[in-house]
């Protein structure tokens, strides 16, 4: 006998061989998988598969083992349709949750590709039954958004400014190349040893002429192409997909929404955005996220980077309360500190006039402006005062006659907003968006390995978005319940009767909580114990 252990005879015949079933342990995942998906109502959800319309034909894989394929794949970081394919020939949990049955990679990728819509319905509902589960509650939601790579090169992309400087440039180089050569024509009448084939000062021959024009040619239907569209860029690979600036480069990409609730780090809301900024996505989060959790009393947090008077406004004629820290509005850090701010400026709701610091009135004149959507009153104070106000070199360039302020007409509700962030409260809560919303986002990148689209075009790109965020809820959920007792919350959503599995579910993390709690202080007690006993040298 050797002192190591033996394994099976590979040859050997088993009387009685195990069985897929006996392979796959009863707290497996593929089993909550299976549970869950095996109860949705595929009919409600639209999906779009190849039906059986040929009487001779094979029949289709249900839209259901499709399904169950990809989420056990986004779960192990496995999203590529050929990645899955071969899973399905050699991995036991694959081979459990489909039978058997062995879909192409084509026919994988086809049901992401063509079903982004029901994609979509998957993840709000999963979002409404973690609603009625009371796991969202809706008190406090903070949105982020994140620039997630398309499958998209920089090297497709079409920009106009480029195209614009391309085309100047070759036009530069075609006309210096032609004057060029008309001299030497005019030389070469004179004295026939001056061609420009001989002359080697000339660089360039007539045929690299008709490749310039050439090149102009494709530069010009680029333009053409998108002041048709009415774009400043266009990627050929993928029309919606970007280019969005991060600090260190500048990437292809989308800029992926998510609203997260604070209770238990849930996702609420999703969205893609084909913008590099966040400044119109606050309203769109917030009254998503107030869909689903039906709840008028929600508080949406964010960063400053969704500050915006606009959204603001649009939220506050909805009624949601929304926590932003508002941007600072000086241009650079030494026009601030050298001049006056409009903050410096006290504004007269009575009289409807700003004061200057040196306590001159500027009145509002009758002309209103329009930027970027707004319309704004003007407000001014005479040059002459200004002439002569020993402040002016605080509050004018030398070129400026006279102050002027602007005003947006909805001012009003940002001056009490702004009066509200500085409350204790409001800054509290913006202390917490960070450890609500940054969660999700880390642990999707992290633990998930997602960092990048597979598809592509904003339509398609909404439905694999929406499958990832899905996946991120369906995971956190198994891992704060367990698999047992989902496998009973799959069977209260089938008998639609949530009553006892609430308050089964509400006990069960209550206990987990009090035992994590109990754990935490057992640690430091320990941890207060060793400290202890080196300062006394026990």
């Amino acid at each position: 006998m050797g002192i190591y252990k033996q394994g099976l005879n590979r040859k050997q015949q088993l009387m009685f061989p195990p069985s897929l079933d006996d392979l796959v342990d009863d707290n497996n995942m593929v089993r909550a998988i299976e549970e869950y998906v095996n109860i949705l109502d595929i009919s409600k959800l639209k999906i779009k598969t190849k039906r059986n319309l040929i009487k001779d034909g094979q029949p289709a894989f249900h839209p259901k083992l499709l399904l169950k394929i990809y989420i056990y794949g986004y779960l192990n970081k496995i999203r590529s349709s050929r990645k899955l394919e071969l899973e399905i020939n050699r991995n036991i949990e694959m081979m459990w949750l489909t039978q058997g049955l062995h879909p192409s990679y084509k026919t994988i990728a086809n049901f992401r590709k063509n079903n982004p819509k029901a994609l979509q319905t998957i993840f709000r509902e999963f979002s409404l039954l973690l609603k009625d589960l009371k796991l969202i509650t809706g008190d406090l939601v903070a949105v982020d958004g994140a620039f997630l790579r398309a499958n998209a090169s920089k090297n497709t992309l079409i920009m106009k400014k480029t195209v614009k400087k391309e085309l100047a440039k070759i036009d530069d180089e075609i006309k210096n190349y032609l004057t060029i050569l008309e001299t030497l024509d005019k030389e070469d009448k004179g004295d026939g040893s001056l061609g420009y084939k001989n002359n080697s000062n000339l660089k360039i021959s007539k045929e690299e002429i008709e490749k310039l024009k050439e090149k102009k040619e494709y530069y010009q239907k680029d333009l053409d192409m998108l002041d048709a569209l009415g774009k400043e860029q266009y990627n050929k690979t993928d029309k919606d997909a970007t280019v969005m600036s991060k600090p260190a480069h500048n990437l292809m990409a989308y800029n992926s929404q998510i609203a997260v609730d604070e209770s238990y780090k849930f996702i609420v809301a999703t969205d893609i955005s084909t913008n590099g900024h966040d400044l119109d996505q606050l309203h769109n989060m917030a009254t998503r996220s107030k869909e689903i959790t039906d709840n008028p009393n929600m508080i949406v947090t964010a960063d400053k980077g969704y500050y915006s008077s606009k959204e603001l406004k649009k939220c506050i004629e909805d009624k949601i309360e929304t926590i932003i820290p508002p941007r600072a509005t000086a241009k650079t850090k030494k026009i601030q500190s050298a001049r006056f701010s409009k903050n410096q400026f006290i504004y007269n709701h009575q009289d409807d006039c700003y004061i200057c610091p040196n306590n001159q009135e500027l009145k509002k004149i009758a002309k209103q402006y329009e930027r970027d959507g707004r319309m704004l009153d003007v407000y001014r104070v005479s040059s002459s005062h200004c002439k002569v106000c020993p402040l002016k070199k605080n509050c004018l360039s030398d070129a400026t006659p006279n102050k002027q302020m602007y005003r947006w007409e909805h001012e009003h509700l940002i001056d009490k907003y702004t009066k509200k962030m500085n409350t204790p409260e409001a800054k509290a809560i913006v202390k917490k968006r960070g450890s609500i919303v940054e969660h999700p986002f880390g642990t999707i990148k992290r633990t998930l390995g997602w960092d990048h689209f597979l598809v592509r075009t904003k339509k398609k790109v909404l439905g694999e978005n929406a499958l990832i965020m899905f996946t991120y809820n369906f995971k956190r959920l198994l891992n704060l319940i367990g698999i047992a007792l989902f496998k009973k919350l799959c069977k209260a959503i089938k008998e639609n009767d949530f009553s006892q599995i609430r308050e089964e579910i509400a006990t069960y993390i209550l206990a987990f909580e009090v035992n994590i709690a109990y754990i935490l202080k057992t640690l430091l007690f320990l941890q207060d114990i060793t400290k202890k006993m080196r300062y006394f040298k026990i």
